[in-house]
């Protein structure tokens, strides 16, 4: 890989573990994040950030389709071309009424699972995972704490409900990338996380009760943390990482991995750092021999 120029579609999870998506004008690659790899770049970008493509749908699921171009993004990780052409975007508003693409139709046909989770700090929030990707699809949030509290026929019912859930209960239905990294420094204790998400899981439950049970069924159904996720939650207070991931030369070796938050280390001995990947989404970036220069740091890190 080495002085490859890549676009960094951000971290993702499978059942090895984490990797990044990488794109290049002639096909796509991933970097696995394993303990002990060697995370060397620098970013090369000129816009803020770059168009990662578009999803099409359909009866095997989602199929990412690369920007032709690697156009520069003009909303979130998309330009205007690949919006449009964009099924994925319309799965959140599916159940709001409107026509709907057959491959969404199809996709949206089999089964979907809601689920509760909580991070570091005990933010909790609710989502839905599509069947096939229940646990992996916590396992990338982050979460440290999870339970399931239904399963719906389809997609447009678990967005019903999702709606439902988070309107009754004041749940957000997404948390910020950079706020779970920062939580991590100061984690919750295990049992405590627990408790706040089995409360709102309970919470979800009884609201899911009242409601028309046609389509979907009530569960109780805990989710398992990967045994991964100790490494980092073993670190004693880790520092954030005290430069931004999307400008400059960077070296990093990873330790650990939680959802898209890496426990690394720099070449300068004895410190480690919380640095959340999620910056590198939409990036252009050079593999290559790079270094991360430190800014002289505050006495509390030592």
């Amino acid at each position: 890989m080495t002085h490859a120029m890549y676009l960094c579609g951000g971290t993702a999870w499978d059942g090895d573990g984490a990797f990044l998506r990488l794109f290049q004008p002639g096909g796509r690659s991933t970097l696995r994040l394993d303990p002990g790899t060697q995370l060397r770049f620098r970013v090369r970008s000129k816009a803020a950030r770059y168009c990662l493509g578009f999803e099409l749908l359909g009866d095997e699921g989602r199929t990412a389709q690369p920007c032709p171009a690697q156009a520069p993004a003009e909303r979130g990780y998309q330009c205007k071309r690949c919006f449009f052409q964009d099924e994925g975007r319309l799965v959140h508003n599916s159940h709001r009424g409107g026509d709907v693409p057959a491959g969404l139709k199809n996709y949206l046909a089999r089964p979907q699972w809601l689920y509760i989770a909580t991070f570091a700090d005990g933010t909790t929030k609710v989502g839905t995972a599509a069947d096939r990707r229940k646990a992996l699809r916590l396992t990338e949030q982050g979460a440290l704490a999870a339970r399931y509290v239904a399963r719906a026929a389809n997609g447009q019912q678990v967005r019903v409900l999702e709606d439902e859930v988070s309107g009754t209960l004041g749940l957000p239905q997404a948390v910020r990338s950079g706020h779970k990294c920062a939580a991590l420094a100061a984690p919750l204790p295990y049992d405590e996380l627990d408790a706040i998400n089995a409360t709102h899981a309970d919470a979800a439950r009884a609201v899911l009760f009242n409601l028309n049970p046609e389509g979907f069924e009530v569960v109780k159904d805990t989710w398992e943390r990967p045994k991964a996720f100790g490494t980092v939650l073993a670190e004693p207070a880790p520092a954030p990482y005290p430069l931004g991931l999307a400008t400059g030369e960077h070296g990093l070796v990873i330790f650990g991995m939680l959802g898209s938050t890496a426990l690394a280390a720099t070449d300068d001995p004895g410190l480690r750092f919380l640095a959340d990947l999620t910056a590198l989404k939409g990036q252009r970036i050079e593999f290559g021999d790079f270094r991360t220069e430190l800014p002289a740091l505050q006495q509390q890190l030592f």
